[in-house]
């Protein structure tokens, strides 16, 4: 049953963000510093409390049809509570990321000031929108309007060409993602009529699938991995994030990437998960394939990394790669776990940038070797950075630790040994990081000529002027994000809300019911209890073995020495993966197209047969 007030809280989740970035955009270079960030972060803050009004409303699914047309020809906007859940994240990430930046850009008035919270508030308008809406073509258009913010965003330090670089290498790369959605979207349109989500799968219910449908079906998805950066399609995140603003990386690793994860969740689960679609059995072994490639290639970059902020990039492609083995589980146990760890990982990975931008900020340098034993005098800060990787590798009783629990839980070993190893190795790196710069751990790091970052010769850190004592919100935002990591794993009712909105969320059935509006007959969306989601005695040892070999594998590489020859052979297997990563906008987009090519085939073969 939806609660009075659904219909108006949802559009207004998405018109707020929106009406404030246009009031920041139009006075803001008149207000004072101070003035923008009381605008923004008031914004931020009214928009997070219509999302948690909404949250008792979407125990059931809120639907809301804007103008009150059917669902024929007008957009339905609808929420469960998984969506609700990640529309929560996203808007407290946004009000975290404001709050962290309210000294962290020291600009005189001007053309731009307000420019950079409208922008934020423009992003959250887009990724909420993309949430709550039941529209495939609404969802791309807030897809984009997202992706138009995050470029702009990662561009903002117009005055130095690398951040423009990045920028561009993220729009162009993305720009050939959409036009590829907007090709499926026809294909779609063309053989259904229908734009809504429940009403295409209803349509392509009613013949079988052939070829125009696989084509649709992974083109739409396209775009989705992209964002997501799931490879082949992540080259251009860790370059992005290594010249985007730290505020702006909290966000795009915190928030945007999952999005990707649930567009695809959601699309296939609304609209090709029924007959006329595609197979179960094919999008579980074609997905689950991809994001183990994806968790254990983001891995074994992360652990090469020197570069903080790319180090903690291909640590979300990891991690993108263990929520895409979630989905394609296709159970509601995992989508669950999926639910959490996306959730627990948004909050401590957002920290972990910030953290970084601290270090950035007094030292001028992200750095592992030029910081050695920098960090002493922020104690502090380095235990919330060896928390994170501790969460990172999933620490019980966290969020992080939950999810992953879980989701082992319903993976066969052999899936279950690539979410040990990914997170295992990925929290290693933060802690041999950790160690290095705030206690000077281990020996002094070897320089060499191919001591190199991932994209090849020449590779600098993200350096500016060295500045004053960091403002305290830099620090406390992350202390709070950890804290809520941690939170999400001990309150009982998330886990329990995210059960049953599992439950929901694979209910096509249900779906239809409600965005459609075609009832189903003798259905009943709170009858069904979710899956259980909270830890178990046999579960913890499991979760802190992981975590002893992610301290033992970051003492390791900080006290360790293997023999030269080992590191010669080392160095030349990996050697060729991190070419891959040259930095060139056509070798990227030969990636994307050949990831196209190659899911097409996988999908088409598995579903068509010879």
């Amino acid at each position: 049953m939806r609660l009075p007030g659904a219909e108006a809280l949802l559009p207004l989740a998405v018109v707020v963000p929106l009406v404030g970035a246009a009031v920041l955009a139009v006075v803001g270079r008149w207000l004072p510093r101070l003035g923008c960030d009381v605008v923004a972060t008031a914004t931020a803050a009214l928009d997070l409390g219509c999302l948690v009004a909404l949250w008792p409303a979407a125990a059931d699914r809120a639907t809301a049809r804007p103008g009150g047309w059917p669902a024929q020809i007008g957009i339905v906007l609808a929420v469960d509570p998984v969506g609700a859940g990640l529309a929560l994240l996203c808007s407290a990430l946004v009000l975290a990321v404001l709050v962290y930046s309210w000294r962290y850009f020291d600009e005189p008035a001007g053309e731009r000031q307000g420019l950079f919270p409208a922008l934020l508030l423009v992003f959250e308008a887009g990724m909420v929108g993309f949430v709550v809406t039941a529209d495939l073509f609404d969802a791309f258009v807030f897809f984009e309007l997202m992706g138009v913010a995050a470029y702009a965003l990662t561009g903002y330090r117009i005055e130095d060409p690398r951040p423009l670089q990045g920028a561009l290498t993220f729009g162009m790369v993305n720009s050939v993602a959409a036009y590829c959605t907007l090709l499926g979207i026809g294909m779609l349109y063309a053989r259904t009529g229908e734009l809504n989500l429940a009403r295409i799968g209803e349509r392509l219910g009613q013949r079988p699938v052939d070829v125009l449908v696989v084509a649709g079906f992974v083109l739409v998805a396209t775009a989705l991995l992209v964002k997501a950066a799931a490879a082949p399609f992540h080259f251009w995140l860790p370059d992005a994030h290594a010249v985007a603003p730290t505020p702006v990386c909290m966000l795009m690793s915190g928030a945007m990437v999952e999005l990707g994860v649930y567009g695809l969740a959601r699309i296939y689960w609304s609209v090709f998960s029924g007959p006329g679609g595609v197979p179960p059995e094919v999008f579980r072994s074609t997905f689950v394939a991809l994001g183990a490639v994806t968790a254990l290639l983001g891995a074994l970059m992360c652990w090469q990394q020197r570069h903080l902020k790319r180090m903690l990039a291909f640590s979300t492609v990891s991690h993108v790669g263990l929520f895409l083995i979630c989905v394609a589980l296709l159970t509601p146990a995992a989508t669950a776990a999926g639910a959490l760890y996306v959730a627990g990982h948004g909050c401590a990975k957002a920290a972990l940038f910030g953290l970084t931008g601290v270090l950035l900020d007094q030292y001028g340098s992200v750095d592992e070797h030029g910081l050695r034993g920098r960090g002493r005098g922020h104690r502090f800060v380095g235990v919330l950075f060896v928390l994170g990787g501790l969460l990172l590798a999933g620490l019980p009783p966290a969020g992080t630790g939950l999810g992953k629990a879980l989701a082992e839980a319903e993976s066969e070993p052999a899936v279950a040994a690539v979410f040990v190893l990914a997170s295992a190795v990925t929290g290693a790196t933060v802690l041999r990081a950790a160690g290095r710069i705030f206690w000077a751990a281990g020996r002094k790091p070897a320089q060499g000529p191919r001591d190199t970052g991932t994209t090849g010769e020449g590779e600098e850190p993200e350096v500016r002027a060295r500045a004053r004592r960091a403002p305290r919100p830099m620090v406390v935002v992350p202390a709070l994000l950890l804290g809520v990591c941690v939170l999400l794993g001990v309150l009982p009712g998330v886990g329990e809300a995210l059960g049953h909105g599992a439950e929901l969320f694979t209910d096509r059935q249900g779906y239809a019911a409600a965005v459609a509006g075609s009832p189903v007959a003798g259905h009943h969306p709170g009858a069904v209890p979710g899956p259980e989601t909270g830890w178990h005695a046999d579960a913890f040892g499991p979760a802190l073995g992981t975590v002893v070999l992610a301290c033992l594998l970051a003492g390791a590489a900080l006290f360790g020495r293997a023999p030269a020859r080992v590191r010669r052979a080392a160095t030349g297997a990996v050697r060729p993966v991190r070419r891959l990563h040259s930095g060139l906008l056509g070798d990227y987009v030969a990636w994307l197209t050949a990831g196209v090519a190659a899911l097409l085939i996988a999908v088409a073969a598995q579903t068509l047969g010879p």
